[in-house]
């Protein structure tokens, strides 16, 4: 009818010009879905709530995280490019010009080629462990012992018998052994010579500090509790190795040697185990570099 005001068509002009919006080809749809999939189970927060509101089910996820890149592509990439790897770029190519794309691009790129290089070394120093455990000086209780006496003693040396500490320190025929079975011998006489004075001085009112210290000391773990204890000492000793925390270890040897690429050896699960955690932690150091740069 004449005078109505039609309403106003949008044109291309009326777009923000640094925020084009996305129409996913079909080309491009795998790659998008790929990425959207990968932040949405990344575990980052997509949208504010309201204290007490629901959370949002995957499904809502993933189509509020499609609907962001496809409104604000660069908005996107900023927020979300610690969950987006180089494989999903490509669903940025039509804002590669904007010097935000190049830089979380980048970003994402050069986090990719650390973590390979970590991930090759970790896998060699993995192989290496193997092939010491194979050998089996490297890792015998002995020489870990050697190496880290302390955390021997949280988990294993304070909770041997006397008869344990004498048979398992005789079984040892290096000249080392001897002084450590002296310094264990020693430290049985001083906890039979504590214990005596505790009971000379009677029934004596402690407070609740030292009670719990007695009470600590005196806690016995079973066969079945020593073994996971000892197992846990094990697997501390492997995650330092793998760390690189053996201060007389030449990992050079290691990390620089063609042969531990062959990774035949290697339990692709057990490799998993010590790697997943590590994981994530990497990423987020990489996260907090980007902020500063």
């Amino acid at each position: 009818m004449w005078g109505e005001i039609e309403p106003p068509v949008k044109t291309s002009e009326d777009k923000l010009p640094d925020e084009p919006a996305t129409e996913v080809t079909q080309a491009e749809s795998s790659c998008v879905s790929s990425m959207v999939e990968a932040v949405a189970r990344s575990g980052c927060p997509v949208k504010s709530q309201q204290i007490g509101e629901a959370e949002l089910t995957p499904e809502q996820r993933r189509e509020e995280l499609l609907h962001q890149y496809r409104s604000r592509p660069l908005v996107f990439l900023e927020r979300y490019h610690a969950c987006i790897k180089p494989q999903h770029l490509s669903a940025f190519s039509h804002v590669s010009s904007d010097p935000r794309a190049q830089h979380y691009s980048k970003v994402i790129q050069r986090r990719a080629t650390g973590c390979t290089n970590r991930t090759r070394i970790r896998n060699q120093r993995y192989a290496a462990l193997r092939a010491l455990q194979k050998e089996g000086q490297y890792f015998s209780e002995e020489q870990m012992r050697v190496r880290e006496p302390l955390l021997y003693e949280q988990y294993i040396g304070q909770y041997l018998t006397d008869e344990e500490v004498i048979f398992q320190f005789r079984s040892y025929s290096t000249g080392l052994a001897h002084l450590l079975l002296n310094s264990y011998q020693e430290r049985l006489i001083q906890n039979r010579l504590q214990e005596e004075q505790e009971r000379e001085e009677g029934a004596q009112e402690e407070d609740e500090d030292e009670e719990e210290g007695v009470q600590l000391n005196e806690w016995a773990p079973t066969a079945q509790e020593k073994a996971l204890l000892r197992e846990e000492f094990i697997s501390q000793m492997h995650r330092r190795f793998l760390d690189g925390k053996d201060k007389d270890f030449n990992y050079s040897e290691v990390d620089e040697n063609p042969e531990y690429d062959n990774l035949d050896i290697v339990s692709r699960d057990a490799e998993d185990k010590y790697f997943d955690e590590d994981e994530e932690e990497e990423d987020e150091d990489e996260d907090e570099e980007s902020m500063t740069e």
